[in-house]
């Protein structure tokens, strides 16, 4: 049964899946914003929050750095990704996902992922 099973499969065998899940995640944090299709939005939106309350709870900055570059590509969005989670006062609802359009070509729905900014 699946019952609670939050799983997003995105019709890719597990490697493919994991390896675009690591790419939306490194691009969201490089850039601040993504614009994908909807279903991959909420899976980039789980996804990121989860790396972020797991980055906020870290008390060391080696470790937390160092368990982020375990699922982001690069060094410099590893960084920007702890610089975010130490500087926000959220305790979550760290992403912001707004429909954009529907793509012309195959009717997708594209929706934009983008890091919230506290104010100040």
């Amino acid at each position: 049964m699946r019952h609670r099973n939050k799983k997003i499969i995105l019709n890719r065998p597990a490697d493919q899946r994991k390896a675009l899940k690591r790419n939306l995640l490194t691009s969201l944090f490089e850039s601040g914003a993504v614009q994908t299709t909807d279903l991959k939005a909420k899976l980039l939106s789980m996804e990121a929050d989860r790396l972020i309350i797991l980055t906020k709870k870290q008390k060391e900055s080696f470790n937390a750095i160092r368990e982020l570059k375990r699922v982001l590509f690069t060094e410099p969005s590893s960084r920007k990704a702890f610089e975010y989670a130490q500087k926000t006062k959220r305790s979550s609802g760290f992403t912001r996902v707004t429909k954009i359009r529907i793509r012309p070509g195959d009717g997708a729905v594209v929706t934009q992922v983008e890091l919230i900014q506290d104010e100040k």
